[in-house]
């Protein structure tokens, strides 16, 4: 088909979408789904029952992650192990409870602009509009639901991990937060790609467009959410509980810090509660970026079907392909390391990465000439399957690289630490910003060398079958980079049961129970190897440090180029199908150059107001904890004092979050009535801004995170002024590494997703007329934009004097409502008083 001929057919589609079932516009809202039942493979079989038996591929997806947690549940655990999980999972627990509340409460404002516009502007009926709304809830759901059970399958790994630790034998040590990383991909992309198909499947042709839509603004907002607070929770109760070591000169996770449960429930909620959140997200925008892009771009109806039937293919064949590789990655693993005293903890999960990307790419080139060879000609099979590749290539590189500047072997690690050796605190931290920036640079390159390639690849004649396909293209690189989706989250996950098992292993005090060294042999029938065990877990956690910081970046890239394909869909509305207005997206566009300068500008007050947020909380935690603890005589903290700290942690996590995301939320409509192409720039802007900042804070922050752990296991300098340096670097890198880049993958995509009916709300109003109540409501929606960016700074500070005499109860937090630090007639000591 000639490409004139696509755009005609591609821009009579969006004035189609555009004039809505109520004369008004609607954009994807009122796309329609092709019949996908005109697809045909394999000598007859539809397009249809493809997709079906992707769905059956979902349900042994899921029964494989279910299969799984029910193995982890039944592995043996001491007494004292499985106490100390329980009461981690207890307090995961009323932390979700409270987030859920929460996140209702946030759905209220997306809710009341859906309305708004589809009920009242554009006038669809109000079931399509209650369509949209169940769906956001759907998605908001199934964010929320894949994070509760990522806690519960990790707090009951870290126990068992911890116990398997004693016998001395490091492959359990490995494959039991290996397979519990593995049980929460498989259940994480398994739903979401189960969603998706019931949509495609199940429901009528003309709602797709909304359920998509609303299902895919659910998920991002519950994410954003979770991803926000829990990156602030986690890292208050890190840096409260580090610092416990430098004033106290007490052991990691000691247990009469009753910063520690608080720290183990931050693990879960910012480095399994969030990621989980996230990747649901990640997984399903992305798809519904590409499925957008196919109802709008491509002109024939044939063709989209094909290209709609081929992307859920080669997504449900991914999911088989990611339960493959790891089952043949363990036998591997197991049969190497079945008798051994040691190993690399990273080798295996490098292994794996690279095993799933070798056969991610064969299975993608069978599925796509399966599907499309027959009904596509030009090639067009074997060019988006490279496209695709080059995604699923990056998705193994980029740990490579990250492993690079982060990895306990790493130079710039190792870097790290000599300059702590002679400069302190001080040149820690330099060499670690170092490292960060050197990171992005790298990383930044490898992403726009294998976007560059897709994109090369995308002008051999794509253009005959849609309009821009270099956007397609990128698409389909971002989709390339989730192909290995349960893995990607596996070696996540893999982080947070790794640390916490160490944690539990020293709040448990088995040591110190009576007899425990004969009643594990008479019960489990082995003897107990202490130091090995706890050099084990010090090791393992090293790896898990390491590959916690591998799936950042994949999933920040996939967030900023699937963003770019979602910026597509508006940028069709706003030009007709790229017919008019194009200047409009020129630079020398003024409004367009000014967004471009905006989104710079709004990336560098979130990560302060994140950072503040967590400084904050930090102070308070840090504060109450050092008038609490008590080292004489007591095993143990008291499980009010740790729940105590749960509660801060949870308060200004909360309260953080709030002004981040309203502050997010009304610079998205503020910025969206502005002018609609100074709003493009705007995203384009966070976009770009964001990568290169969340790539710098998360390999800074992960490079200053493992130069500790060398120091406390490698060099066993505990205790030391070099330990001491590496905690201060640390607790500088939790906010980097663990709050402000990774939130800003979700915001990226929510202020896109949220855009598209941001801008189109806008443009409706200008076309009936009414461009003076469009200014007017982006100056208040700024005003109000304004108050909470300024509240997330002057509302979140710390309010205490520079000569700290103030009564710290008469302090008080954020709100009247802050919790008491201490007792109002204790003066609070200083650390070198304290420690003495």
């Amino acid at each position: 088909m000639a490409h004139s001929a696509v755009v005609d057919q591609v821009v009579t589609r969006i004035v189609a979408a555009e004039g809505g079932s109520g004369g008004g516009h609607g954009g994807e809202v009122n796309l329609i789904l092709p019949d996908l039942s005109t697809v045909t493979v394999l000598g007859g079989l539809s397009g249809r029952m493809l997709l079906v038996l992707g769905l059956g591929v979902c349900v042994l997806g899921l029964g494989f992650g279910v299969a799984t947690f029910l193995q982890l549940r039944r592995l043996p655990v001491h007494t004292s192990m499985r106490e100390v999980a329980e009461l981690i999972y207890s307090t995961c627990k009323a932390y979700l409870v409270q987030q859920g509340k929460f996140l209702l409460v946030l759905w209220g404002f997306i809710a009341s602009v859906i309305v708004v516009y589809y009920g009242f502007l554009v006038g669809l009926p109000w079931g399509r509009v209650a369509v949209v709304i169940a769906f956001s809830l759907v998605g908001m759901a199934g964010s929320y639901s894949v994070a509760w059970f990522g806690i519960r399958v990790n707090t009951f790994a870290n126990a068992r991990t911890a116990f398997a630790a004693l016998e001395g034998k490091p492959l359990p040590v490995h494959r039991i937060p290996m397979r519990s990383g593995m049980s929460i991909g498989m259940v994480l992309i398994s739903l979401e790609l189960f969603m998706m198909l019931v949509i495609l499947l199940f429901l009528p042709a003309d709602l797709a467009g909304a359920c998509f839509i609303g299902f895919a603004i659910g998920e991002s907002l519950g994410a954003s959410a979770l991803r926000i607070a829990g990156g602030i929770f986690t890292k208050i109760a890190d840096i409260g509980s580090d610092l416990m070591k430098i004033a106290f000169k007490i052991k990691e996770d000691d247990a009469r810090n009753p910063g520690v449960i608080a720290d183990c429930t931050g693990d879960n909620a910012g480095d399994s509660v969030g990621p989980s959140a996230d990747g649901f997200e990640t997984y399903g925008v992305t798809g519904v970026a590409l499925v957008t892009f196919v109802l709008l771009g491509v002109g024939e109806p044939a063709v989209q079907a094909a290209l709609l039937v081929w992307i859920f293919v080669v997504r449900a064949v991914m999911v088989v392909a990611s339960a493959l590789s790891y089952l043949a990655n363990d036998a591997w693993t197991t049969a190497r390391y079945r008798g051994a005293e040691r190993m690399d903890f990273e080798k295996p999960l490098t292994s794996l990465v690279w095993v799933t990307s070798v056969v991610s790419i064969a299975a993608t080139y069978l599925t796509t000439y399966v599907v499309l060879a027959p009904s596509t000609t030009d090639g067009m099979w074997w060019k988006l399957s490279t496209i695709i590749s080059c995604g699923t290539l990056a998705g193994a590189l980029i740990p490579e690289l990250v492993k690079t500047f982060t990895s306990t072997h790493s130079k710039h690690v190792r870097e790290v630490v000599k300059s702590s050796r002679q400069g302190g605190a001080s040149l820690n931290i330099l060499s670690g910003l170092v490292a960060g920036n050197f990171s992005a640079f790298w990383l930044g390159i490898v992403v726009v060398g294998l976007m560059g390639g897709a994109f090369l690849i995308s002008d051999l004649g794509l253009d005959a079958y849609m309009v821009a396909p270099a956007i397609f293209a990128f698409g389909l690189v971002a989709f390339g980079f989730l192909s290995m989706g349960p893995v990607t989250i596996a070696v996540d996950s893999y982080g947070p049961v790794t640390d916490n098992a160490q944690s539990v292993y020293e709040l448990s005090v088995i040591e110190e129970v009576e007899g425990v060294e004969d009643e594990i042999r008479r019960e489990h029938g082995f003897d107990v190897r202490w130091d090995t065990a706890k050099q084990m877990l010090e090791e393992n956690d090293g790896a898990g440090n390491t590959f916690k910081a591998t799936a950042k970046p994949v999933l920040i890239g996939t967030a900023v180029v699937g963003a770019m394909t979602m910026i597509f869909s508006i940028i069709m509305a706003l030009t007709g199908g790229l017919t008019e207005g194009m200047a409009n997206l020129s630079l020398m566009h003024a409004p367009l150059l000014l967004g471009l300068v905006t989104g710079g500008a709004v990336i560098y007050w979130f990560t302060g107001a994140s950072i503040q947020a967590v400084t904050t909380g930090a102070y308070r935690a840090v504060e109450f904890i050092r008038t609490t603890i008590r080292l004489d005589g007591e095993a143990k903290a008291s499980e009010a004092d740790s729940r105590r700290v749960v509660e801060i942690c949870t308060q200004y996590a909360q309260q953080g979050m709030l002004n981040m995301f309203l502050g997010v939320f009304f610079l998205t409509l503020s910025f969206a009535f502005v002018e609609p192409f100074f709003f493009i720039g705007y995203l384009v802007s966070i976009a770009v801004f964001g990568l290169y900042q969340a790539i710098f804070m998360a390999n800074a922050g992960g490079a200053w995170d493992n130069a500790k752990k060398i120091v406390e296991v490698d060099l066993h300098a505990k205790g030391t002024a070099l330990h001491d340096a590496t905690i201060v670097g640390d607790t500088v890198g939790d906010p980097y590494k663990d709050t402000s880049s990774v939130a800003l993958n979700p915001v990226i995509k929510f202020t896109t997703l949220f855009g598209l009916l941001a801008v189109e709300l806008a443009v409706v109003l200008a076309d009936q007329g009414r461009q003076t109540l469009v200014t007017t409501l982006a100056a208040v929606f700024f005003a109000i934009a304004a108050f909470f960016v300024h509240r997330s700074f002057y509302g979140m500070r710390i309010r205490t004097s520079l000569t700290d005499d103030d009564d710290p109860a008469s302090t008080g937090g954020p709100t009247s409502s802050a919790p008491e630090a201490a007792p109002a007639d204790v003066e609070p000591a200083s650390y070198e008083e304290v420690g003495r």
